[in-house]
């Protein structure tokens, strides 16, 4: 590795350079959203959600960067990874008012390590003092698979699911794992939402993964229309 790597890896780990680009992206997404023009679909979403308050919002990674602006002033919890860049993350949306939970949503073989487990405690808690929950649904690593964790969040809460896409007609679309768009300012906003989804606390195993399915399935439909919206025309685009 080469100095100029260890250099900016030592930095990238300081708590002060953290908070410093936390706080910068903070302000930068707030200024996106501050001149865009928004399109909601559908427009009456929200009269949907307060009824159904905590609600769990999911969305895929690298997609999700404008979500806290989606929420309207409702107390919100999000899942972050204990990673570094998740500091970042967790800076960012606290100074958007958004509470943070840190750890893993994968319900794999490496859940108990990554924290999952007592992020998935945490968030139970947090729902049931009345906090809706944001979190990626997105399988670790894995873009556009929903993990059976969301799935089972909302199982063990009884809260329902709504999936949520926000695109941007200004954006910078970077070849990374998650596919993420960076949103620019002075865009065209699509947020869409598809239908809630409840799962019964006593669902099986073939019920649940219908459920993770049918959650993968509308959160591409969301993410179709978020973008066709964003783009002023109906085609089809993935991101």
């Amino acid at each position: 590795m080469s100095d100029f790597k260890r250099l900016t890896k030592r930095l990238m780990h300081s708590p002060i350079v953290q908070k410093g680009i936390g706080l910068v992206a903070a302000e930068y997404l707030r200024l996106v959203w501050k001149t865009s023009k928004v399109v909601i679909e559908p427009a009456d979403i929200y009269e949907q959600m307060n009824s159904q308050l905590p609600i769990i919002l999911a969305m895929w990674h690298g997609q999700h960067f404008l979500v806290p602006f989606v929420r309207k002033g409702q107390p919100a919890k999000v899942l972050i990874s204990r990673h570094h860049d998740g500091e970042i993350n967790a800076i960012a949306a606290e100074r958007l008012g958004v509470g943070t939970i840190r750890g893993s949503g994968d319900m794999g073989r490496r859940f108990d390590r990554k924290g999952g487990v007592g992020a998935f405690k945490a968030m139970l808690t947090a729902i049931e003092d009345g906090w809706s929950m944001a979190l990626t649904a997105d399988v670790p690593k894995i873009s556009r698979i929903a993990g059976a964790g969301i799935i089972k969040l909302a199982q063990y809460s009884g809260r329902t699911i709504c999936p949520v896409a926000v695109a941007s007609s200004r954006r910078i679309e970077l070849r990374n794992w998650d596919r993420s768009a960076v949103n620019l300012p002075f865009s065209r906003i699509g947020v869409v939402a598809g239908e809630l989804i409840r799962v019964p606390h006593k669902a099986d195993e073939n019920e649940l993964e219908a459920y993770r399915l049918t959650l993968q399935a509308a959160l591409n439909s969301a993410t179709e229309r978020a973008y066709a919206i964003a783009d002023g025309h109906r085609g089809d685009h993935r991101g």
